[in-house]
């Protein structure tokens, strides 16, 4: 297995890690008139993000790699707009991210990869759609 697929996967633990951390704090401290109805999908969002984090790690340790437990930077605070905003940037990153290594597993011809983070790229996208329409 090619040792850049390896590390890409590693850059998608870290970032899962970092997200799931930034989205749970986000829900802890969201104050505000709206802040109610949007701490819950915070919440939601962070626990998806975290097993994002536990599958891509057990595929990249049956790769024969080692999983991170280092997380990206973690953006937290602020306005209840700037959060969200904060997260959806995170999410457009991610829906990057992901499709750079979606071309590698192809390359690679890992269909097993390549088809955990399809289904993944769609969670994000989902994600990314969400804090979209929050910030109407």
């Amino acid at each position: 297995m090619a040792s850049e697929l390896l590390d890409l996967l590693n850059k998608a633990i870290a970032r899962e890690l970092g997200v799931s951390i930034q989205y749970m704090w986000h829900h802890v401290m969201a104050l505000g008139m709206e802040s109610p109805e949007v701490k819950d999908v915070f919440k939601d969002i962070a626990i998806v993000e975290m097993k994002h984090a536990e599958d891509i790690a057990e595929r990249l340790f049956y790769l024969g790699g080692t999983p991170t437990t280092k997380p990206t930077p973690i953006a937290v605070g602020g306005s209840l707009k700037e959060m969200i905003e904060a997260d959806l940037k995170t999410e457009d990153e991610a829906v990057e991210m992901y499709r750079v290594i979606i071309d590698k597993a192809c390359e690679e011809e890992d269909t097993t990869t390549r088809l955990l983070f399809e289904e993944i790229l769609t969670a994000e996208e989902e994600h990314r759609h969400t804090f979209t329409i929050l910030l109407k």
